[in-house]
């Protein structure tokens, strides 16, 4: 389930998705789910010199890390909902989860009328 930028055969790669809304929170909290499953492969990549040599490792997940709980209820390692995704078992009980437990709300902004 690797989900970094895909390749486009016609265009080469294809750009990060932006969401509308995310929120933060802590993979301890996120961990309460009682049918949580991490994608630890899809983490973010970071720099490490092994052997004195630089490589591109996965970072390892620690309970005070924050990922976000995009708008679709995936869950990723950054603020792109089609990048490093660490869960997406999109559940009625993952999103009554998000929404009693960790109080997740997708704010409805009201139009704005200009008058000139």
């Amino acid at each position: 389930m690797k989900t970094t930028a895909k390749k486009n055969v016609n265009r080469g790669i294809t750009m990060a998705t932006m969401g509308k809304y995310c929120k933060a929170y802590s993979l301890k909290k996120l961990r309460e789910f009682s049918q949580w499953t991490e994608c630890a492969e899809n983490t973010r990549k970071e720099n490490k010199e092994v052997e004195g040599k630089k490589v591109e490792i996965n970072r390892e997940l620690a309970d005070d890390d924050f990922l976000y709980l995009q708008e679709n209820y995936v869950v990723t390692d950054g603020i792109f909902k089609n990048e490093n995704i660490i869960f997406d078992n999109v559940t009625p009980d993952w999103k009554e989860f998000c929404h009693k437990t960790l109080a997740f709300e997708i704010p409805v902004y009201e139009p704005i009328q200009v008058k000139a």
